[in-house]
């Protein structure tokens, strides 16, 4: 409490009062202390204290009155008073005041009335937890994201050793890198219902929880047989499927929408940076240790972090205990329906056009986003002539700037919302620049005459793709947040449907025509999915 007093200053009182009744049952110096009050009853009893502050400005003191009563069931009275004199200043007091023995001198108990300012007590504070609450939930996130890519990512590097000593053919490498989709594509929608039903918590953890273990069972499975390593890899493509469901059904109850494009920018950039730090490391270990060890090292991390998130993480503000006041005050103004999902209204979702618009961008996204990120080594190989052994810089290019620039794009887009701008006009101006950027770049690549200039329009494709964080992907919060998981699910569906059939048309395109032609499908998948993102996407809410 802040008392500040001047000579000027005008008597007032305030007045506060404390209503204490006790539960414990009573004991002998309970019923001794009744007794001197007057009471014959033993309990209950209720304890009233009184508070009353008043000032003299001629004198220039401040009066502290302590007034204590007490009434029984039975309606007699008893009590006791304390006065304390506190002479005004004009910076803060601290004083303790303690209650006295009371008129028939029974010692009734101790009060301590700090003064101190509030930033005093916040000071006191421990840093680590003045950090917001729900910004841990997004860092955990993200740290999820950078083990989910590590772990996937190592495969295409312990590949060409494995192959090496199991005699694998490229029918039989692909075979095995196309078997992680088989688990995930199951779990996308499942995931998002799981999620939305019994928490995201929980989901998260068995995902993580699901792909270590299956991680850590590669070298194993693989020196068993073949069959037993396709059905490891498609086990772990079911605990990465649910990852992302289960986060955005995390941060719809976390994060206020002003916050909404950051956080997602921040936990899908742990995907990008778990790429460059797959890749930078998987030689690494390799080389000094042999092949086995980058899936027990990588897969091994997954225990630090559950143990990190099980002591931290809660589902939903309403369930962490350790959440302060204000902070559980800012997550819930614009918190949507307490109650639990219980049943999926699929019919209600799919009526929706927004909901379409979102499976439809997400399908053109990705597509060109995985055909990019999986036939780029070949793109530098066979049309740039790098030795990607000696490139290592150009391989990670990409997932950098993607990094970078999904963290750019996540703050533009929740400072335009604090502005005032409509959250629809924000979604459709970041995810057009997500459409057009790399359809603009991409166009380019048939024009530039050296390798330093096709890498940095591939790199600018990247960056700009990177905006679609701040664009579709944000928006299953904004349309249906109580169903965000299960919405995430539907459009990722899309999406991975999307990259398989990708790649795979890239390579009968690159059989039969050029890379141009390539290129030329992706921009005009981008375009189409900026008319139908424009035309029936919004940031408002539709499914509550």
């Amino acid at each position: 409490m802040n008392c500040s007093l001047s000579n000027t200053m005008s008597a007032r009182a305030l007045l506060s009062s404390l209503s204490l009744t006790p539960i414990t049952p009573p004991d002998i110096s309970a019923q001794k202390r009744n007794h001197c009050l007057g009471f014959k009853h033993k309990y209950p009893f209720h304890l009233r204290i009184r508070v009353r502050l008043s000032s003299q400005s001629q004198q220039e003191r401040c009066h502290v009155n302590f007034r204590v009563s007490a009434r029984s069931s039975s309606g007699q009275r008893g009590g006791g008073k304390v006065r304390a004199d506190v002479k005004s200043e004009p910076y803060d007091i601290s004083e303790s005041v303690k209650f006295e023995e009371a008129k028939d001198g029974v010692v009734l108990g101790k009060k301590e009335l700090e003064l101190d300012s509030e930033s005093e007590i916040e000071s006191s504070v421990p840093w680590w937890e003045q950090f917001p609450k729900r910004w841990v939930i997004v860092v955990l996130c993200f740290s999820a994201f950078l083990l989910c890519n590590m772990d996937r990512v190592n495969m295409s590097i312990a590949i060409l050793p494995m192959s090496a000593e199991f005699n694998w053919n490229p029918t039989t490498v692909g075979l095995i890198q196309s078997s992680f989709f088989w688990g995930y594509l199951l779990t996308q929608i499942a995931g998002g219902i799981w999620a939305d039903t019994v928490g995201g918590k929980m989901v998260l953890g068995f995902g993580v929880v699901w792909w270590s273990i299956a991680t850590i069972l590669t070298p194993i499975a693989a020196k068993i047989g073949l069959p037993f390593l396709l059905v490891v890899r498609a086990f772990m493509g079911i605990g990465e499927g649910v990852a992302m469901p289960a986060m955005n059904n995390l941060l719809s109850k976390w994060v206020p929408v002003a916050e909404r494009s950051r956080s997602l920018a921040l936990v899908y950039s742990g995907m990008y940076l778990g790429s460059v730090t797959g890749l930078a490391f998987s030689p690494f270990l390799i080389h000094q240790y042999g092949w086995p060890s980058v899936f027990f090292s990588f897969g091994s991390l997954g225990t630090v972090w559950i143990a990190v998130w099980l002591s931290k993480a809660h589902s939903s503000p309403l369930d962490d205990p350790e959440l302060r006041p204000e902070e559980m005050k800012l997550i819930m103004t614009n918190s949507v329906s307490k109650e639990p999902v219980k049943t999926i209204p699929w019919r209600l979702i799919l009526s929706k056009a927004p909901v379409w618009a979102l499976i439809v961008s997400h399908f053109c996204h990705n597509w060109g986003t995985f055909i990019l990120l999986t036939w780029m080594p070949t793109y530098y190989n066979q049309v740039l002539k790098f030795n990607l052994t000696d490139s290592g810089l150009v391989c990670v290019l990409p997932w950098l700037t993607m990094a970078f620039s999904a963290n750019f794009g996540g703050w533009i887009a929740d400072t335009l919302v604090s502005k005032g701008l409509s959250v629809t006009r924000v979604r459709k101006i970041m995810q057009t620049i997500g459409f057009l950027g790399p359809a603009f770049f991409l166009t380019q690549l048939s024009h530039v005459n050296s390798p330093a200039m096709a890498v940095l329009c591939m790199a600018c494709s990247q960056g700009t793709d990177a905006f679609s964080q701040s664009g579709l992907y944000s928006n299953h919060q904004d349309i249906a947040p109580r169903y965000s998981g299960v919405l995430l699910g539907l459009s990722n569906t899309a999406g991975v449907l999307a990259g398989v059939l990708g790649t795979a048309a890239t390579g009968y395109i690159l059989q039969h025509g050029s890379w141009d032609d390539v290129f030329k499908v992706s921009v005009g998948l981008y375009l189409f999915g900026t008319v139908v993102w424009n035309l029936f996407s919004t940031g408002e809410k539709i499914l509550d």
